[in-house]
This record gives structure tokens, sequence and C-alpha cells, in this order.
């Protein structure tokens, strides 16, 4: 016999909450992804500057919006926040290597799962706020 977690219904206010909170990272990640595969100079210049070889951008990008595009499709958005998460902790750890601000990915990366945490009923069941 399998366990279901169940939790209330999500409300239409909740909900819209969620998509906007998940839409926010989802467009910039987007919009981050597609610059590196455009390698304009100033994504050039930025991976110079975080000390990773421009060579990386192609395959950066393309990680970047394959994680964002499994995030957005409603079945497989847990596992493309867990993704995410990791995809952003890279960039954390970047910064954070170059003794750099690191507010940027945190944030988003706090959008992403508030986002869905809003909008997956299954997602509160399994981690519910206590009052």
């Amino acid at each position: 016999m399998q366990a279901e977690l169940r939790a209330p219904p999500v409300s239409k206010a909740r909900l819209w909450a969620g998509y906007v909170a998940s839409a926010l990272p989802a467009l910039g990640l987007l919009m981050s992804g597609v610059m590196k595969l455009l390698k304009p100079a100033a994504v050039i210049e930025g991976f110079a500057h975080l000390g990773w070889p421009h060579d990386f951008a192609f395959a950066l990008g393309m990680l970047e919006i394959a994680c964002t595009i499994v995030y957005l499709i409603p079945r497989t958005a847990v596992l493309g926040a867990i993704l995410l998460t990791g995809y952003l902790g890279g960039a954390i750890a970047t910064h954070v290597r170059l003794g750099e601000q690191f507010v940027a990915p945190l944030i988003l990366g706090l959008l992403v799962w508030g986002g869905l945490y809003l909008r997956d009923d299954r997602l509160r069941a399994l981690l519910p706020l206590r009052k």
C-alpha cells in the first residue's frame, strides 16, 4: 500500500503567485542562456573575468536552457528545480571564489523553489510549513 501525500488544493491566487514567481527566474535564465549561445563581447569579457574559458559559453548556455525548460514543464518541474539549484550553486561558487556578490543567483534559486512551492500542492504536502 502506497501512502499518498495530500495537501489542500491550490487557490487561484496562490497558483497565479506561483506562476509569476516561477516566470521571473525562468525568463532571466532563458535570456542568460541565449546570451551565452550568441556570445556577444560582454559575455566573452564576463567569462574572462570569472576565469572560465569562453569556449564553455555554448555548453553552459545549452545546459541553462535545458534545465529551465525541464523546470517549466509541470510534470518535470521538481527535477528542473533540482537541476537549476545545482546550476545556480555553481554560479554562486564561482562568485564566492572571486570574492564577489552572489545575491543574484541566490535570489533566482529562491524564486525557483518559492514559485514551485506556491503552485505545486505535492511539494507543499512534502514540505509543509508549520503554523
